[in-house]
């Protein structure tokens, strides 16, 4: 037998023998059951892009890298069911993608479309399906037994046919859940049986219709039942498996915007209804709803030029984003922007700053009709949004009937005394106030949100009443 020798450089001999075994098994493909330096190295690059939670990278390649890695696939185009093939495996194109992304992810854009306005929401969205990376139908309410309901009739026209379109575009359907009863919520949370019943329902409604993944928005929850919403966060996010878990929260202000000037914070100001660690550990998105501002940040209240009442001041957005960072990842929060605004009855109280009593919301058209008519050019408020003032003795009759946000889905501040630092009134007459937020104080938000490095802003909302240079601004 002839024998070949092969003469190797001592270059070549300590990059085969001497280098780590990692060095050859960072390029292989990795799939379910794989354990190794290189799934941690996947697992780091999947949390720092906000597809699986801060703690998970623990090496072993299981279901849940799986399922995030899955959602990263099909966020990114590159498969998105079990019937392509590599879906869920990390192979060469899914890791060219991922080393090849930017440290600065492209922002999602995303918004909700209200069951009261389904036509002209869906036709409004219709035409901008590629902008959008989610849609969320504004869609299921509760019933007080703790069963869902189809409000908006998601499988009847014309969301039939709007989310068979979103589901072409790649776009996520992810239907919103919508409650604001806090006895009810915590009466059922905190029943292990209704709760399970709950967790089940939500996973088999979201599976039966193809859905991407749901929106949980419980509101008016009470401090008691932050454990129990955590719990049941849990339960739902297991159940859901590879879809999207969205949780959409009220927004948290520092304690320095709601009370200044040597105020003593009552003894219950942090008894919060939502656990922020367990929000970052169970959902895949957070949204922030950072809009009805109005006179509730005293530190603002007290900076800006009055008349102050806004939707949503930049400033203020800034302060509740930057807190919740402190817990949630940035990869998983997504502000909330409004298309809307609100109008006041004012009164100037000589000396100390002026009376707000919140008459409705409604949608720009509202006001700029009244300004119209009375021949007023609206004009930038101190908070970034269009506004004017106006005597309403000079109008017959003043009703908010096309402009309005959902009479009966919210309840708006009660009349609130503050005082500013900037009371230009000269006399105590009362006069009508609007503020609302147009495309450039969306426009704010977007640069906001590519300031702090979160993931996204999610518009609240669509529905053909928005000022339409907002699809200018998603990009």
């Amino acid at each position: 037998m002839r024998r070949i020798f092969v003469i190797i450089s001592p270059l070549l001999f300590a990059l085969i023998f001497l280098a780590p075994s990692s060095v050859f098994a960072a390029n292989r493909s990795l799939s379910f059951g794989l354990s190794g330096d290189d799934v941690v190295t996947l697992q780091n690059a999947l949390i720092a892009k906000g597809y699986l939670s801060p703690g998970k990278n623990t090496g072993y390649f299981g279901e849940t890298t799986q399922n995030a890695l899955q959602k990263f696939q099909c966020a990114q185009k590159i498969a998105c069911s079990s019937a392509t093939t590599g879906y869920g495996v990390y192979g060469p194109k899914t890791q060219g993608v991922l080393a090849g992304a930017s440290a600065l992810s492209p922002l999602e854009f995303s918004g909700w479309i209200p069951y009261w306005r389904s036509a002209t929401g869906t036709q409004d969205v219709l035409p901008h399906l590629s902008q959008l990376t989610s849609v969320m139908p504004f869609g299921y309410t509760m019933k007080s037994d703790g069963t869902l309901v189809d409000t908006a009739h998601l499988t009847e026209e014309p969301w039939k046919s709007f989310l068979a379109e979103a589901k072409k575009n790649k776009v996520r359907v992810i239907p919103t859940v919508m409650w604001g009863n806090g006895d009810s919520i915590h009466r059922i949370l905190s029943n292990t049986k209704t709760r399970i019943a709950l967790e089940d329902e939500i996973a088999k409604v979201v599976k039966e219709n193809g859905f991407d993944g749901i929106d949980i928005d419980f509101e008016a929850k009470k401090h008691e039942t932050i454990d129990y919403f955590s719990t049941f966060l849990k339960g739902l996010s297991q159940r859901l498996g590879k879809k999207w878990l969205y949780c959409t929260i009220e927004a948290r202000m520092p304690l320095e915007d709601r009370y200044i000037d040597e105020q003593v914070p009552p003894p219950d100001a942090m008894d919060y209804a939502n656990d922020y660690k367990a929000l970052n550990k169970y959902c895949d998105r957070v949204e922030i709803m950072a809009y009805d501002q109005g006179v509730i940040s005293q530190r603002l209240n007290k900076a800006r030029m009055a008349p102050y009442a806004p939707v949503a001041d930049p400033a203020w957005v800034e302060s509740l984003v930057v807190l919740a960072m402190k817990d949630i990842d940035k990869n998983k929060i997504i502000i909330g922007v409004p298309t809307y605004g609100y109008e006041y009855e004012i009164t100037p109280i000589l000396g100390d700053g002026h009376k707000y009593k919140v008459l409705w919301p409604f949608n720009p058209k509202y006001a700029t009709e009244i300004a119209s008519k009375l021949g007023i050019v609206p004009s930038r408020t101190s908070a970034g949004e269009m506004g004017f003032s106006y005597d309403p003795r000079l109008l017959t009759a003043v009703a908010p009937v096309n402009g309005q946000v959902a009479q009966m889905q919210y309840q708006v501040s009660t009349t609130t005394i503050i005082a500013e630092n900037a009371d230009s009134s000269s006399n105590s007459q009362p006069f009508n106030y609007f503020s609302w937020s147009d495309a450039s104080a969306i426009a704010d938000k977007v640069a906001l949100a590519r300031k702090l490095g979160v993931r996204g802003v999610a518009v609240f909302k669509f529905d053909g009443g928005e000022d339409p240079g907002v699809w200018g601004v998603l990009k």
